[in-house]
């Protein structure tokens, strides 16, 4: 699926320029030429970069992306500014632009700058996706040590964190305590091994209870898993 790009300004000549351009070399775009039609057509989703110039009618491209950043700190924002506007650069980078190009420009220098912001969104999102860990509805993120059950946020301690972690990386496999007490405690552990079925119950009231399914299942004589 082609890349959508979102041309935010209101000199016609320029916008149409720059949807050919765009056009040729692959992307689809649509153009909004005040801010209040650039956030309308923000609203319906689905655009991959917004190119926003500064000077709009009505609503400023300033205004545009502050009100965008409230709710959207991913999607890749490239400013068109005059050239000698240095406030104009300085507030938008502070309200999270991503980049910024000074009028009149060469469309190949604009071109590289989507392509530099698009590849780094990509980047971005696939750091974010493989911090997150899923089994069924249980998801677990490594980056931001948040832990859901469905709709409902479950609180842990760093050690059930990372104990519900190597489990989840290894679900639908029996893991006996030894090399649960390895992975979560360390090699240097030489503590009771009951510790380990002490922090399953821990784990079981917080991540079972209360739900139709369980995910943690004991394996007599053996261990335990997270099946999913």
């Amino acid at each position: 699926m082609s890349e959508r790009i979102l041309i935010v300004e209101d000199e016609e000549k320029i916008a149409r320029v720059i949807q050919l351009e765009l056009e040729y070399e692959g992307y689809e775009s649509e153009i909004a030429k005040t801010g209040l039609e650039a956030l309308e057509q923000y609203n319906q989703g689905g655009w991959n970069l917004i190119l926003l110039d500064v000077l709009l009618p009505g609503l400023s491209g300033i205004e545009v992306l502050r009100r965008i950043r409230v709710k959207d700190s991913a999607t890749p924002v490239i400013l068109l500014t005059a050239r000698n506007a240095v406030v104009d650069k300085v507030n938008g980078l502070d309200q999270g632009a991503n980049d910024y190009i000074t009028k009149p420009f060469e469309i190949e220098e604009l071109l590289a700058r989507i392509r530099s912001c698009l590849r780094l969104s990509q980047m971005t999102r696939k750091v974010e996706a493989s911090s997150k860990v899923e089994v069924a509805d249980l998801s677990l993120d490594e980056k931001s040590r948040e832990v859901t059950r469905g709709s409902s946020q479950i609180e842990l301690t760093p050690r059930e964190f990372d104990l519900l972690l190597y489990l989840m990386q290894n679900k639908n496999q029996v893991l006996n305590r030894e090399q649960i007490l390895t992975h979560v405690w360390g090699f240097d552990y030489f503590g009771d091994t009951n510790v380990v079925d002490v922090y399953i119950r821990y784990l079981r009231k917080k991540v079972d209870q209360g739900y139709e399914t369980p995910l943690l299942h004991t394996v007599r004589g053996v261990g335990y898993m997270l099946k999913g």
